[in-house]
């Protein structure tokens, strides 16, 4: 295994209670106009980022922090407790409550440390439901929401069909055992070939720098606990994007969740050619031009 270092960006640090939580950030560009302040939330299965800022050679941009940085936007992202450089050693299963706990925590750390009203937060997979949760507690926080490989109820879900085999298994324990097999499962079980082998080598590097073993709690939560967020209160401008080929959620569970969501300002993408973990994917840059058009997108002047 390559062990992976990165650099270009700073280390950040907060509390949550007794418990420390790493940030990283990626300010924008000298020369950008400033175009808003991002959160990145990561997933079950990997830390912040292995996910946000990774590095492939010869695939441009494989860090989607920088692409957005050179653009004006101000980039951040943390590692929820029991991933990463976070603190792990609480006995418990970091569950999807946890994680919107420690958004809280963290999104309080960045506004202070920059001085802006409000976030703009992308979260993939579990960590969509992190931040649609968090959005719900703090709407006051969130300027628009971004929910990428995000479920709903769960129902049409072949991805946790075959999770839920599992639930004993993770109900028993509250961490798993990863490996680089396990890493490369993640583009192979819906539809081979969307990611390309330099990246999913270079995710599993990144990821296994920094962990052997991840959390149960998304998982046990998804498998067995939804829904777990009431679209009605959820107040930002969001946008749904879904895989082409993503088995998190099936189309029909999004829709449900996307005409109950209260903000008139809300948008819904399919994605072609993409399954889970976009950012990783073969159409990566055609993912982050769908998030910039939505987070650069001006607000409103007439509502109606």
């Amino acid at each position: 295994m390559t062990t992976v270092q990165w650099s270009g960006g700073q280390e950040h640090w907060t509390n949550k209670g007794d418990t420390r939580l790493f940030l990283w950030r990626k300010p924008a560009a000298s020369q950008a106009v400033p175009a808003g302040t991002i959160l990145f939330v990561h997933g079950s299965s990997m830390a912040s980022q292995p996910t946000f800022d990774l590095h492939v050679p010869g695939r441009p941009y494989s860090s989607v922090m920088d692409w957005f940085a050179e653009r004006g936007f101000d980039t951040w992202c943390m590692d929820n407790e029991g991933y990463g450089r976070s603190d792990k050693h609480r006995p418990i299963n970091f569950d999807i409550s946890n994680g919107a706990d420690d958004l809280a925590a963290g999104s309080e750390y960045i506004l202070n440390a920059t001085g802006v009203q409000q976030l703009l937060v992308y979260g993939i997979s579990s960590g969509a439901l992190k931040a649609a949760l968090f959005a719900q507690r703090h709407p006051e926080r969130v300027a628009k929401l971004a929910l990428d490989a995000f479920v709903w109820t769960g129902e049409g879900s072949p991805t946790l069909a075959e999770r839920k085999k599992k639930l004993p298994e993770f109900l028993a324990k509250n961490s798993r055992p990863i490996d680089r097999a396990f890493v490369h499962s993640i583009f192979n079980r819906d539809h081979p070939g969307c990611a390309d082998e330099a990246t999913k080598d270079a995710f599993a590097d990144a990821i296994l720098t920094l962990d052997s073993a991840m959390p149960t709690g998304t998982y046990v939560d998804m498998c067995s606990k939804l829904p777990l967020i009431d679209p009605t209160e959820v107040k930002a401008a969001t946008l749904i994007m879904r895989g082409e080929f993503d088995g998190i959620a099936s189309l029909d569970d999004l829709l449900s969740f996307f005409k109950l969501l209260p903000c008139a300002n809300k948008q819904f993408s399919v994605m072609q050619g993409i399954s889970h973990a976009s950012f990783q994917q073969k159409n990566h840059l055609m993912v982050y031009q769908i998030l910039h058009s939505f987070f650069s997108q001006p607000e409103p002047s007439y509502r109606g």
